[in-house]
């Protein structure tokens, strides 16, 4: 009789044991024993998460999780903090990708090094065009601009084209210039061909610059004009636009290449800013194929190409890939004095800068692309530019906003906004600001020199900007930056650089709280690119696109931010990065 009531028991309790697994949801992934930062609407925190067909289907405690869901796998977190993926909110995906076979020439501390690290690519490159990317004469002990006459002697049959850190200037050599057909009198709208003014004394100092002065312009008489090699803005593209197109092949690579570095820091969304058709296409093909998995919020390049096929054509939207604004630039950069100021500037007063194209242009094309759907977003450096594209876009969103429907609601973006004078700010009421936090901790040592004491202050200023948006979208602006997201988190709540200088950190009145800098990382980014619903938080129904980290940074020490790792990176659920 025992025994019959032994194993009744036993028999009641495994059936109990089975209704219980049977009741369990199977998913694909369970993640426990997180510190989870969801990010959603209060900003809470949860332990643990299930994820089916590539998305989030319920976020708790461990013990919901694990009395509810039953998964194929399971990873434990130890306790490791959990955030949503990384959104780059501007950066330049495909150009970073491009560039890892260019010569490298960021952190270069002088023209000299420039010069030996072009050497040392040149023995190895395969190309006839020896092209680079990264200087700024703002790093070296002479802050000025280099000339072509040394990379006229070491090259006198390849074209070499180097651009500047910003992408707004270029050095190029004879060779290039000649391809290009750039003469000393030629004009370029929205553009600068620097000119040096050639004395009888100057032309013998430099043995190259005799030798091209003897065999060429022996018959012109001193003081003549020659192009300085140097190109700043729309006169960059006259030696660009010669260089051949890359072909299928190299810019898969260079998305391939791009996508891996990008996964290794936790990036899960990039916005590309200044996209061509046929590299879209190409980012289509291989996310279809399953070989690109990074999502991509793709601006187009404002050519006529680009208008012509999209406005006829309409946006288009994958779950990857999202096609839906233009970008366009009003003006150059600070750092090569291309940005376009209300006032000139302080360290060279004959300067103001320089729209890069008419407002004409900028007004009609924001008309046309409101009226198909379109996001426009601008890159506006200095104040003038600022004002004007502002100005522009509430005159063509308040005209046909509607009592429900603000301007804001179209979510036009002014990328940078780097210098915002204080009577401008309200009209970003209306307008979302896309900052890069490292921008400020790169160009605090020598901004204040371009603008001067007081225009500082209206400079880098993105806490007054979120006060008045509401939300702030956040990115690198890679490869003028670093690719690292995690700088720009500790740039935005710091306002340091690297090695902890200023010591009491750069205008500390616009730093951003950690809670704000997590917000423009992940959801702010999504609401800019109209994917809120979709990505940005943690949540029920959205992509299960999230990070794991090694340091907490929401609450450890500010300064080892920069030196915190990401230990997993998945994108749909699945890992598409473990250190």
């Amino acid at each position: 009789m025992k025994l019959i009531f032994k194993l009744c028991v036993f028999c009641a309790f495994a059936v109990n044991l089975l209704s219980s697994c049977s009741h369990k949801q199977q998913v694909d992934l369970i993640v426990r024993n997180a510190v989870v930062y969801r990010v959603d609407s209060t900003f809470s925190n949860a332990e643990s998460f299930a994820i089916k067909d590539g998305k989030f289907i319920a976020v708790g405690s461990n013990e919901e999780i694990q009395n509810n869901y039953e998964a194929k796998e399971t990873t434990d977190a130890k306790g490791k903090a959990v955030y949503p993926g990384f959104i780059d909110s501007h950066c330049h995906f495909y150009g970073y990708g491009k560039g890892l076979v260019e010569v490298n020439l960021v952190g270069t501390k002088s023209f000299e090094e420039v010069i030996q690290r072009v050497v040392d690519y040149s023995k190895t490159n395969k190309s006839e065009w020896i092209i680079g990317r990264g200087w700024d004469q703002n790093d070296w002990a002479i802050k000025e601009f280099p000339n072509r006459y040394k990379l006229d002697k070491l090259f006198p049959n390849n074209p070499v084209f180097l651009q500047r850190i910003d992408g707004h200037a270029a050095l190029v050599n004879r060779e290039a210039l000649k391809r290009a057909e750039i003469m000393a009198d030629a004009k370029v709208n929205g553009g600068v061909i620097q000119i040096d003014l050639i004395t009888k004394e100057k032309g013998g100092e430099e043995d190259w610059l005799s030798s091209e002065i003897n065999s060429e312009v022996k018959h012109m008489q001193y003081p003549f004009s020659m192009p300085s090699g140097i190109l700043i803005d729309n006169a960059v593209d006259l030696v660009k636009n010669k260089i051949a197109k890359s072909t299928k092949s190299e810019i898969k690579n260079a998305l391939l290449s791009a996508e891996k570095k990008c996964f290794a820091v936790g990036l899960t969304t990039v916005d590309d800013a200044g996209l061509e058709k046929n590299i879209i296409d190409v980012m289509d093909e291989l996310q279809k194929s399953n070989e690109l998995k990074m999502r991509i919020y793709a601006m187009l390049t404002d050519n006529k190409e680009n208008l012509d096929y999209y406005l006829q054509h309409g946006t288009y939207k994958t779950d990857r890939l999202n096609v839906r604004s233009f970008k366009f630039y009003a003006d150059g950069a600070l750092g090569s004095r291309g940005a376009c100021l209300l006032k000139p500037y302080t360290d060279e007063p004959a300067k103001q800068g320089f729209l890069l194209n008419t407002p004409e242009y900028f007004n009609e094309n924001a008309k046309k692309v409101f009226e198909k759907g379109f996001q426009m977003n601008t890159h506006c450096i200095g104040d003038s530019a600022v004002r004007l594209i502002s100005e522009i876009y509430l005159n063509t969103l308040v005209s046909h906003s509607t009592a429900s429907l603000a301007p804001i609601s179209y979510r036009w973006r002014i990328e940078h906004a780097q210098i915002v004078n204080d009577d401008d700010r309200k009209k970003f009421s209306g307008i979302i600001p896309s900052v890069q936090p490292t921008h400020a901790t790169s160009d605090m040592y020598w901004a204040k020199d371009r603008v001067g004491e007081e225009r500082i202050k209206c400079a880098y200023g993105y806490n007054d900007l979120l006060k008045t948006t509401g939300l702030i979208a956040l990115g690198t602006d890679f490869p003028v930056e670093n690719i690292n997201p995690l700088y720009t988190f500790y740039a935005a709540v710091a306002r340091k650089d690297l090695k902890g200088f200023p010591e009491g950190s750069f205008q500390p009145e616009n730093a951003l709280s950690r809670e704000n800098t997590l917000k423009g990382m992940t959801i702010w980014g999504a609401y800019a690119n109209f994917e809120e619903k979709e990505k940005g938080s943690i949540e029920p129904g959205k992509f299960a696109d999230f990070i794991i980290l090694d340091n907490d940074i929401m609450k450890c020490d500010i300064g080892k931010v920069p030196n915190t790792k990401v230990i997993s990176t998945y994108v749909n659920g699945e890992c598409v990065y473990h250190n």
